[in-house]
């Protein structure tokens, strides 16, 4: 244990936790499983939590009554350091409370909680939102876990498949230059697989932001009769992105959000922008997801 990291454990599972955004680094089985993505140089990232915002907004900005802030792709939390509130055996809390620093780049009083906790099977994500200010908290929060694509050396990247609870036909939502397209598109999910390869992500992420299902599984399909596997479930999420790296890059991200990107041509008070929850004073909002995970 360091002040930097901690590790929590059950069973047969590991999982270890940066104080630095309240990041999930790894997620490792006795096995000598490793299913979380090390951040290696094709994406420098594990499992950021994206808050107070999903995605871009115009220009970088935030605009609240009259003032203008600078507010970058998914915002500031997993850039800042999380203070520990718990740190046990199987589990462990981080705080992210509202500063000076986070008031000049968005206005509000909040906390952010972040509660893992391991089992024999799986861990547990719970995020709670409280607002701690006088005024409505406008915000969005998002998982962005990266798995290793493939999870299981030697096997190819396009017999994975990614399998909904539910059929998944509504059309789905597409990126330009970082702003969520006006006119959707039809879904690559067919029936409740999504086949998976690098060219689906030519124009970034797939987002469902009308998701049928609440889980998904994330495995090696045909010719391969065992190996890594993992299950995502999730509750208080509205909408799921799936990011790669067009280039081949072996990661897979699985992103339940309460939140999108500013659709293009919006521009106005962020309080308006679709997708955010408004927590009232006093109030919070919990959200969680659960990864599951097989070794063979």
């Amino acid at each position: 244990m360091t002040d930097d990291t901690h590790t929590i454990r059950s069973g047969g599972l590991t999982a270890t936790v940066k104080a630095q955004g309240a990041e999930m680094c790894s997620l490792r089985s006795d096995a000598g499983v490793e299913f979380v993505w090390q951040a290696e140089p094709a994406w420098p990232r594990h499992a950021p939590l994206l808050f107070p915002i999903v995605g871009r907004l115009a220009n970088d900005e935030l605009r609240h009554r009259g003032k203008t802030y600078r507010m970058t792709q998914h915002g500031f939390a997993r850039d800042s350091r999380f203070r520990w509130a718990e740190r046990g055996e199987s589990r462990c809390e981080l705080v992210l409370e509202d500063s000076e620093a986070t008031r000049a780049l968005y206005p509000f009083a909040f906390r952010l909680t972040a509660t893992y906790a391991i089992d024999d099977a799986g861990l547990d994500l719970s995020l709670t939102i409280a607002n701690t200010g006088s005024e409505t908290l406008p915000a969005s929060l998002g998982g962005h876990p990266a798995f290793n694509w493939p999870l299981q050396p030697g096997v190819s990247k396009e017999s994975y498949a990614l399998t909904f609870a539910n059929a998944e036909s509504s059309p789905v939502r597409r990126l330009d230059g970082g702003m969520l397209r006006a006119a959707a598109e039809a879904t690559p999910v067919k029936g409740t697989a999504l086949p998976l390869s690098d060219s689906l992500f030519v124009d970034d992420a797939i987002i469902f932001d009308r998701i049928e299902s609440n889980s998904v599984r994330f495995a090696a399909g045909e010719g391969v009769s065992t190996g890594p596997s993992l299950k995502m479930s999730w509750r208080g999420f509205r909408e799921l992105g799936v990011w790669s790296k067009p280039s081949g890059a072996p990661f897979l991200c699985i992103e339940p959000w309460r939140g999108h990107a500013s659709p293009a041509g919006f521009d106005g008070e962020f309080s308006d922008k679709p997708g955010l929850m408004h927590i009232a004073p006093g109030a919070d909002e919990r959200l969680s997801f659960r990864i599951e995970v097989a070794s063979s």
